[in-house]
């Protein structure tokens, strides 16, 4: 593989000699090869910063890509789309295109997509994980392309520069909410237990709860995934007994569409027999019978924020050292038809 030629200041043998290192080491850290010790990285990137030397495709030259990359583990085309929206109309400002890449699990992308954006050479990528493991980081800083994680379901490295949402104080908003109108059975559905938004947000619905000074019953604390099925199965469970919940929240719209079919199927009127809240206000949640309560979280601007970070990013100049970005955005609770008092209050 071609390695990048040096500037005019510094040539790649003068950077080996300093590092103590050989010509085809200092080669295989220029293009992002994994076959470096972290001790010998860290010392040759160090002395390229020290000489000034400049990466081909340092900040935004012409031999990168005018694209943007966003990269999911899964598509949800209703959730999904308000990242890509957000993403996309930075981009156009800046007369970018959006690459879309589907790759890895909900933890981390798979090896052979740092493979491709390595041949790619977007100006950054927007990755919707928990983090990314440090061989990829090492590789990607190596070749000069930017990355920011967005709605990260970890806690993402110190030197990771991410874009998330303010996920306790919605738990905290929408529980409050219910039990300011009288409810006291409260029941909790959320996301993977393994995911930081999902234990944020139940976080926030116990502090509520506890504040309150209510008593929790660890059965109606159920964690699963943020899709229908999700809110559907444990619903089907929660509701089915006599002593059951008065009020649901669910950490995700799509949940709170699962656990409203269940109530129809039960017989049960929302928000008569039922309050539910959920957590997105995707466009969806103003359309359903009834309209959603639920907590907005800022899905399109948290994506052009992960957008105009990834490009300042690119634009920032090599070797200048700057505190790693990190960025949660405000969440607010939308009251519609989904939450009323209990009829027992």
């Amino acid at each position: 593989m071609k390695s990048d030629v040096a500037s005019e200041r510094v040539t790649l043998a003068d950077v080996a000699d300093e590092a103590g290192v050989s010509l085809s080491t200092i080669s295989k850290v220029l293009n992002g090869r994994a076959d470096v010790a972290p001790a010998t990285r860290e010392r040759v990137e160090q002395v390229l910063a020290e000489r000034g030397y400049q990466r081909r495709g340092g900040g935004r030259s012409e031999t990168r890509a005018e694209l943007i990359e966003i990269v999911f583990h899964e598509l949800d085309r209703i959730w999904s789309m308000e990242l890509i929206d957000g993403v996309e109309s930075v981009a156009k400002e800046h007369g970018l295109s959006v690459v879309l890449t589907v790759s890895g699990s909900r933890h981390s992308p798979d090896a052979d997509w740092v493979e491709g954006v390595m041949r790619r050479r977007p100006v950054g990528v927007v990755l919707v994980f928990s983090d990314l493991a440090p061989e990829y980081r090492e590789q990607l800083r190596a070749r000069a392309i930017p990355f920011v994680i967005v709605d990260p379901a970890g806690d993402p490295s110190p030197d990771a520069p991410s874009v998330g949402s303010a996920n306790w104080s919605g738990g905290l908003a929408a529980t409050r909410h219910l039990i300011e109108l009288g409810h006291r059975r409260i029941a909790a559905i959320t996301g993977p237990e393994d995911m930081m938004c999902s234990l944020a947000r139940v976080d926030g619905y116990r502090s509520a709860m506890n504040s309150a000074g209510l008593s929790i019953d660890p059965a109606w604390i159920r964690f699963g995934d943020f899709h229908v099925t999700g809110g559907r199965d444990h619903a089907r469970e929660l509701l089915a007994g006599t002593d059951r919940p008065t009020a649901v929240f669910a950490g995700s719209d799509m949940q709170a569409l699962g656990v409203l079919e269940v109530a129809r199927e039960l017989g049960l009127r929302v928000p008569e027999d039922l309050s539910v809240v959920g957590y997105d206000d995707i466009p969806l949640a103003r359309w359903l019978t009834p309209r959603l309560t639920t907590v907005h979280q800022p899905l399109r601007r948290m994506g052009e924020e992960a957008a105009r970070l990834a490009i300042r990013l690119a634009d920032a100049p090599i070797g200048v050292a700057a505190p790693t970005p990190r960025m949660d955005l405000a969440t607010s609770l939308v009251i519609r038809e989904s939450t009323a008092a209990p009829a027992d209050a």
